[in-house]
């Protein structure tokens, strides 16, 4: 469903949305024992917020950075796949700052000094990141996030924020992708990322996400590893051609 009214590019996904052209659920494909996620305060949240597509609106398990009020509240999410995927649109959920009436409808509440994340930046099949190098690095796209009054207003309570993934070309055959939150919605805006809070006097506040999900389609390309053989130093005897012990005696 389209939104008015602001000029973020997103869609709300309805309760019992099947939208062919968001795609489908990616989560049959992601290689869960291989998820990352830095900077969490809890061992596996990162695995745990991408949950089943029904379990999207509870607020537990959720994720939370570190907190430190002298360091930047930054995750960095890194979740590969089983099977190369053609990627559409990415969600992701906070209760982190969300009206009363959200919070009342969900079995338990959130981290109350939370907050969701503003900034997202995008990296497709980019291994062995971290924050030294993501804060520098290209991304492959960026999104701005709505904050939580928005995504738990009445207008749109019950369903989700689908981003869509553009451009396209950038977000086929993906085997692995990392999640940068960078800033919360509690930051000052421009912070976080390659810039700091250290112009200003300002606590960090931890930033919380509930869910993250992704839609797309599989390829039915599973990863394998690549099987190869080394020869350290290739020997004479072992690399005969076939007659040379008859030309050899020979003389030849």
């Amino acid at each position: 469903m389209p939104c008015e009214g602001h000029s973020h590019d997103h869609e709300h996904a309805e309760p019992d949305d099947t939208n062919a052209a968001l795609g489908t659920s990616l989560r049959p494909a992601i290689d869960f024992p291989a998820v990352q996620c830095l900077n969490e305060s809890h061992p596996n949240s990162g695995r745990d917020i991408l949950k089943l597509y029904e379990d999207r609106m509870s607020s537990t398990p959720s994720l939370l950075s570190q907190e430190d009020p002298d360091e930047d509240p930054e995750l960095l999410l890194i979740v590969p796949f089983t099977e190369a995927v053609t990627m559409k649109s990415l969600s992701v959920l906070s209760y982190a700052g969300a009206p009363n009436n959200a919070m009342a409808a969900s079995a338990t509440t959130t981290t109350a000094a939370a907050a969701a994340p503003r900034t997202l930046r995008i990296y497709v099949n980019r291994p062995n990141l971290d924050f030294e190098t993501v804060r520098d690095l290209e991304p492959t796209a960026t999104l701005s996030l709505m904050p939580s009054s928005h995504q738990w207003s009445e207008e749109h309570e019950g369903g989700t924020i689908d981003y869509p993934l553009r451009p396209a070309g950038r977000f086929q055959n993906v085997s692995e992708i990392a999640l940068y939150f960078c800033d919360n919605h509690a930051m000052p805006e421009g912070c976080g990322g390659s810039n700091d809070m250290d112009d200003t006097d300002e606590d960090r506040v931890p930033t919380e996400i509930t869910y993250v999900g992704f839609k797309g389609k599989g390829t039915n390309m599973k990863r394998k590893a690549v099987e190869a053989v080394y020869e350290t130093l290739g020997m004479k005897k072992d690399h005969k051609v076939p007659g040379s012990e008859y030309f050899a005696r020979q003389g030849l």
